[in-house]
């Protein structure tokens, strides 16, 4: 596996996301967060208003490409709860969801799965960005 591309991380979806990530741990799902905790653990944290344009925030709508299949997906990151694959909503707790968090475009991540297969995908745009509209209220 090759080193990840750094990533940065609104305090706001740090501080949510680490609920999530308490939550799940209480509920003895803890193997379910540990990759999304991980990323949060190794993350640099600005301000929603200093967030760079181009970084996979909470909320973003990402157009990504799937380095296995090289399918180009669009998905939206959501809270877990909010997930729906017919509209395109990923769960931040699904494995590309906690690798695409921080990412910045043109980024690559690479993880391997419970089952030790290697997964990667590479941010080809961040379509809308909550922090760049202006909503910090997400």
């Amino acid at each position: 596996m090759t080193r990840r591309a750094p990533i940065v991380l609104t305090r706001a979806d740090r501080d949510r996301l680490l609920q999530v990530v308490d939550v799940f741990r209480a509920k003895g799902d803890g193997v379910l967060v540990a990759f999304l905790l991980e990323e949060l653990q190794r993350a640099r944290i600005v301000e929603p208003h200093e967030m760079p344009r181009g970084v996979v925030t909470m909320r973003s709508r990402v157009r990504y490409r799937d380095e296995a299949t090289g399918e180009v997906l669009t998905a939206t990151l959501v809270y877990p709860g909010d997930e729906d694959s017919v509209l395109g909503r990923v769960s931040v707790l699904s494995p590309q969801g906690s690798a695409m968090i921080g990412l910045s475009v043109g980024d690559r991540i690479a993880w391997r799965t419970l089952d030790g297969a290697e997964r990667a995908i590479t941010v080809l745009d961040v379509i809308w960005q909550p922090e760049a509209a202006g909503r910090f209220d997400l």
